[in-house]
């Protein structure tokens, strides 16, 4: 009995010292962030700020690569395709994790089974823009316009696979950085994208006033605005005839291939968390027009499982299809 009792401690003291050892020895070398969407979106803007930071914090590259199409489909499944070893991972709007799955017939991969959640890195409210040659001071005049004038509204959304698409029948785009250009220039006179994502001041300047690009915002009246686009936003806007359902946040989650050791899972969203409870950090975040969240790779899992409980009802009741 005695030598067995040996051996069983023994093997669990070897487990353990197998466990702890890829989170001790990691990183070795630069970690790549794929972000599954086009540069200079909102996505892309904020994996950015993330990685200058971690950085710092894992003293070593992390390096963003852009891997845009499919709804993001092209970037997680470059990450599901990755070894699961810790140097790849993916930061992405709901649709790749939550319910492009829905969207698509096909995938080359499954985001339940290839993908593992780690950690909520931010969240992004949604802001309605729209033309200023349209006659609509708020959503509720908005949509009695739209009423009234059946089929002559076009929408610029990311494109199929977009939050933006799944909540209006869209007119396909490239990329959010895009879709003000659009709205501004009056190709597109109504367009959805996130608060502090690419606006007139991130790309070339396109026809039209900037001045007088008119922002509705359709989110949570607890986040924090830049003082310019609290201005604009009159939140008892978004309370007045707007469908129950629309507020609905982005949201950028961090994630790794399956099969990626724990305790580098442990490690990576403590270091996030750890930053998003940094004052400084969280003013840059929120200068980018988010707000940022944090937690355990336990609860990130537990989240996702309710985001795509509730993404799959906006997603059925926007019709929206990717075939």
């Amino acid at each position: 009995m005695t030598a067995l009792r040996f051996l069983l401690v023994a093997i669990a003291a070897l487990v353990a010292g197998t466990t702890q050892a890829p989170a001790q020895e990691w990183p070795s070398k630069p970690i790549r962030f794929i972000v599954p969407f086009a540069a200079g979106g909102s996505t892309d803007v904020l994996t950015r700020l993330l990685c200058e930071q971690l950085t710092v914090e894992l003293k070593t590259p992390c390096v963003v690569e852009n891997k845009g199409g499919a709804g993001g489909n092209l970037g997680g499944a470059a990450v599901a395709a990755s070894p699961p070893d810790g140097y790849t991972f993916l930061v992405s709007a709901p649709g790749v994790l939550a319910y492009n799955k829905i969207l698509y017939r096909e995938m080359a991969f499954d985001p339940d089974k290839d993908l593992d959640p780690i950690c909520l890195y931010a969240f992004q409210p949604n802001v309605l823009v729209v033309h200023p040659s349209l006659p609509a001071k708020s959503v509720a005049e908005l949509i009695a316009y739209a009423k009234a004038h059946p089929r002559t509204l076009n929408y610029a959304s990311g494109g199929v696979g977009s939050t933006s698409q799944c909540r209006r029948r869209a007119v396909q785009d490239h990329g959010r950085a895009r879709v003000a250009a659009r709205a501004l220039s009056r190709h597109r006179p109504v367009a959805g994208r996130p608060a502090g994502g690419p606006g007139p001041a991130h790309h070339r300047q396109p026809a039209g006033d900037p001045a007088a690009y008119q922002k509705r915002c359709v989110t949570r009246a607890r986040h924090q605005y830049r003082p310019a686009r609290a201005a604009a936003a009159r939140p008892a806007d978004h309370r007045r005839g707007r469908p129950a359902g629309l507020c609905r946040d982005l949201l950028a989650m961090v994630a790794a291939p399956s099969g990626t050791p724990r305790p580098i899972l442990d490690r990576m969203a403590a270091t996030i968390s750890k930053l998003t409870a940094d004052p400084a950090f969280r003013a840059r975040v929120a200068d980018a027009g988010a707000e940022p969240a944090g937690g355990t790779v336990d609860e990130a899992r537990a989240f996702l499982k309710q985001e795509t409980v509730k993404w799959r009802e906006v997603v059925l009741k926007s019709g929206a299809k990717a075939d």
